[in-house]
């Protein structure tokens, strides 16, 4: 079918918004018309290059919408199934997934590679090319076609533009906080970068028990936003915060320390690591250039102190059984999924999202399809 979509055609060129050709679904697969797409950083690493992928490319990995097509072999699927879209599929019947790490399925090895996991073509082509879908999905775009284990079922009720969070900004940082984290009711959190990921972060921290969840962010409106989601304290800075935190520890600092800023430097490991104690741990979640290996790191201290350092991706989660758990806190009133979206645009304002991303104006930008799009 012919639709519309916001492609990449080379490195910090704007996305250009144009007609694309997307394939009907193959074994294994299925046609989404999506209802909305979250605006992430991470789609922003492929337009600095930080993120290497084929180009062009098609960007978004956040949406949810309704099934319009089912290829053969979907069993677990039918056409006007409610789904959203996990950044990261889940096979559930590899290792990892086998023992209860979905996050880390090894369909991930295909997240970047261009190509669609059921036969390793393109299900979508523009200008007479194949395009690169990120993560599989390619958001960016009113319709997408994507393999069954890209999809989670979920409620009819949820409404779908609140839904299309939970595929990887709010999942990623609940789960930072509540698993990788694994933040412990009267501890100590901070959370250092306040932007999609990071303000759910702080929730997951509220939501485990930490007496004080500690937000720095160089942005009074996202500081504003962290006390808004249940924070106890604003920082502009590491270098601000860690006189206060250990004033308010009585000298202990931090037990949990997360990194979620959108572009993450080597500095910023050092700044979170002075930030906790003795025992403590670091969690890095904000993404930074695939090119870049050097990290700054007090190996003395790292080791006396036995401090943790733990990376983590979609925060840990199992995206089958926690993307509809998350959901149903949202619908009991204990999670804030509305509150998120600060601008909602168009899709040919894509690059307007961006640079309002860019600039600190947003939580969350949102794309939102209506008919005139179908």
């Amino acid at each position: 079918m012919k639709t519309k979509g916001a492609l990449l055609w080379g490195i910090k060129e704007p996305w250009s918004v144009e007609e694309i050709e997307l394939g009907d679904p193959v074994v294994g697969e299925v046609q989404v018309q999506l209802a909305a797409s979250g605006l992430c950083h991470s789609d922003e690493h492929l337009v600095t290059g930080a993120t290497p992928v084929g180009l062009p490319a098609i960007g978004g990995h956040e949406g949810a919408g309704i099934i319009t097509k089912v290829g053969a072999g979907v069993t677990n699927l039918k056409e006007g199934d409610h789904v959203v879209l996990a950044f990261i599929p889940a096979c559930g019947t590899c290792p990892p997934c086998s023992s209860g790490h979905q996050n880390l399925c090894d369909f991930g090895a295909f997240l970047l590679g261009g190509t669609a996991i059921a036969d390793g073509t393109h299900r979508i082509t523009a200008r007479g090319q194949g395009v690169s879908p990120m993560c599989l999905l390619g958001t960016f775009s009113p319709y997408v076609t994507v393999h069954a284990s890209s999809c989670v079922k979920i409620e009819d009720d949820i409404p779908l533009d609140k839904a299309a969070l939970v595929g990887c900004g709010v999942t990623t940082g609940w789960g930072s906080s509540t698993k990788v984290a694994d933040v412990r009711p009267g501890e100590t959190v901070v959370i250092i970068g306040i932007g999609g990921v990071g303000i759910n972060a702080v929730q997951g921290a509220v939501a485990a028990g930490a007496k004080k969840v500690i937000a720095i962010d160089p942005v009074p409106f996202k500081r504003d936003q962290a006390l808004r989601f249940g924070a106890t304290h604003v920082f502009e800075s590491a270098a601000a915060a860690v006189a206060e935190v250990g004033e308010l520890t009585w000298g202990r600092m931090a037990e949990k320390a997360i990194i979620t800023v959108g572009d993450i430097q080597g500095e910023d490991v050092e700044d979170a690591m002075g930030l906790i104690g003795k025992g403590g741990r670091v969690v890095v979640t904000g993404m930074g250039d695939a090119a870049k290996m050097d990290v700054k790191l007090n190996l003395f201290m790292f080791t006396l102190l036995q401090k943790d350092l733990q990376g983590a991706i979609f925060g840990g989660s199992n995206p089958r059984a926690d993307i509809p758990w998350i959901l149903s806190m949202y619908r009991e009133g204990k999670l804030k999924l509305d509150e998120l979206i600060t601008t909602t645009y168009k899709l040919e304002d894509v690059n307007k999202g961006y640079e309002d991303m860019k600039s600190g104006k947003n939580l969350r930008g949102l794309i939102v399809y209506t008919d005139a799009d179908r």
